[in-house]
């Protein structure tokens, strides 16, 4: 079914998921969603799985408008996201309804926004993922960012009635900011590098350049001083690794790095910090601290454990409402639109609420659409 209309697409809108693995051995980058943690934070709001296809919005946003009622989740950058008049909230479950237009302003904080619309974005799985990967043409909307005039779809062909959505703690939202410290492993090859050069990594702020993009973040700064030649024998780059090339500026490896290369590699960013160098601007500072192996496990053990919280936690029901009311007189069906539905009562059955919705009234004397509050709803 088809859910989104493109307007605009802004500076950089791709379709993302998790990203496209084993493939690497064939030279297939993985790509995927730059900040993987507000990915699967923003799939996970609207009771998609997690690794679901969706929107990653850079700098600059689109305009969106949705050809059908369905809920929304956005997370990650701050791009001061507005439907039709009305300011979005970021980091919950929203009803986008049909008509309506998802637009982007100011960026307040971070880059990236994740955009999880309700039971993903439906485009051809090559290589086992929806991903995008640009330079490539591969994955996503034919291999390219949106462009005005697309139309996404939403697999099945009728909207959904019911949804289970969740709520983010709001302690636990990220705040990106423009400093950003970073932790990392040091390795696979930090023995290429004098102690005074490691010694700079670790003690020097860096600036985010402006030729910085989803392959890597190249930084300025101090340059790192290699013990031997920048140059080795090719092999694998993992999400993160920070290469040194002859000129002693550090690049950390993000989404659409290349599957292998030559150059050394003092030390890896951990997981849990990825997706705020994700979120970097030009000009932000960064800088680095080593910590163990054992240190990454444990505080990726513990960002597994929030996300898990998350997912176990009381829903927010959305669904589609039939009732019965009367209009001038006349008793009738109503049919809402998707409406976020009140908590039960602690006593059960009956729940009280007072909701204003858009409903289509019909009856044997009258057709309608207008506005209607409800005060109770009985389940």
């Amino acid at each position: 079914m088809e859910i989104i209309e493109v307007i605009d697409g802004g500076l950089l809108t791709t379709v993302q998921d998790l990203g496209r693995y084993g493939y690497q051995r064939y030279g297939v980058p993985v790509s995927g969603a730059a900040d993987q943690f507000a990915w699967r934070v923003a799939n996970r709001l609207i009771g998609n799985d997690e690794g679901a296809a969706g929107l990653e919005i850079t700098l600059i946003g689109p305009q969106l408008r949705f050809l059908g009622t369905t809920v929304i989740a956005l997370a990650g950058a701050d791009l001061s996201p507005r439907l039709d008049d009305e300011a979005v909230a970021m980091w919950e479950p929203v009803v986008a309804p049909a008509g309506a237009t998802l637009s982007f302003g100011d960026a307040r904080d971070g880059v990236r926004t994740c955009l999880a619309i309700s039971g993903g974005i439906d485009v051809p799985v090559v290589l086992g993922s929806r991903a995008t990967h640009v330079r490539s043409k591969l994955g996503g909307f034919g291999g390219r960012p949106l462009q005005p005039g697309d139309r996404l779809a939403t697999p099945g062909d009728t909207p959904p009635d019911r949804i289970a959505a969740r709520r983010f703690p709001r302690g636990q939202v990220p705040i990106y900011g423009h400093r950003h410290a970073l932790r990392v492993v040091l390795g696979p090859q930090d023995s290429a590098f004098t102690p005074q050069g490691v010694r700079t990594l670790l003690s020097s702020a860096y600036t985010v350049s402006a030729q910085s993009d989803r392959i890597g973040c190249r930084l300025k700064g101090p340059a790192i001083e290699h013990a031997t030649s920048p140059d080795i024998v090719s092999d694998g780059i993992p999400c993160g690794a920070i290469q040194v090339a002859g000129d002693g500026m550090p690049i950390v490896l993000l989404a659409d790095r290349g599957t292998t290369g030559g150059y050394t590699k003092i030390a890896t960013v951990i997981s849990v910090d990825l997706p705020r160098l994700a979120q970097a601007s030009a000009g932000d500072a960064v800088t680095f601290a080593a910590v163990t192996v054992e240190e990454a496990h444990g505080l990726l053990r513990q960002q597994e454990a929030l996300l898990q919280r998350l997912a176990s936690s009381a829903p927010v029901r959305f669904a589609r409402q039939r009732l019965h009311v009367t209009v001038d007189g006349v008793v009738c069906e109503v049919d809402t639109d998707l409406t976020e539905l009140p908590e039960p009562s602690p006593e059960g059955g009956e729940r009280a609420t007072r909701l204003r919705t858009t409903a289509h009234v019909t009856g044997e004397q009258l057709t309608r659409t207008c506005e209607v509050d409800v005060n109770e709803i009985d389940q």
